[in-house]
């Protein structure tokens, strides 16, 4: 359970300089005044870039890509024998900078949720016993709420 647990909060590390060079696929208006109006109204979908934000989709391929590069950490460090707490907050604290960067480049509801998860994950590493502490019910939700928008964004992440 602990191997799942740790391997879920794994999952949610992004590739940030993926979403970020990806950029806005919207040109640049010709002058100030559309700009303001141009970036406020990209800003209103959650899956439209506005001011060169991810769209959903790129967090959540971000998201996909580091958490299968975490996956493999997480088994280079089970399959070692005994993985110590200094272990576990190694990798908590890596995947918690991770989902900060990813989320950072993004606005709505996902980048929301992947903030939300970055926490969840930042409170575990800094736990006595990070691998017991990722093992919770907000853990667990923060992962299947970054799981649900990505499935929205045509994305199949499982955190």
């Amino acid at each position: 359970m602990l191997i799942l647990a740790v391997s879920t909060a794994l999952a949610a590390c992004g590739d940030a300089d993926k979403a970020t060079t990806a950029g806005s696929t919207t040109p640049a208006p010709t002058s100030a005044a559309p700009s303001a109006v141009a970036t406020s109204a990209a800003a209103t979908p959650a899956s439209s870039p506005a001011a060169g934000a991810a769209t959903d989709k790129q967090l959540c391929e971000a998201v996909k890509k580091a958490s299968d590069e975490m996956r493999t950490e997480m088994v280079k460090v089970a399959t070692t024998g005994d993985a110590s707490a200094a272990d576990f907050k190694k990798i908590l604290t890596g995947l918690e900078q991770k989902v900060t960067t990813v989320a950072s480049t993004g606005d709505g509801k996902l980048a929301d949720a992947l903030r939300t998860f970055a926490a969840e994950a930042a409170k575990a590493a800094a736990a006595a016993d990070p691998a017991t502490a990722a093992d919770n019910p907000a853990f667990e939700k923060a992962g299947k709420d970054v799981n649900a928008a990505c499935k929205a964004a045509g994305v199949s992440v499982n955190l």
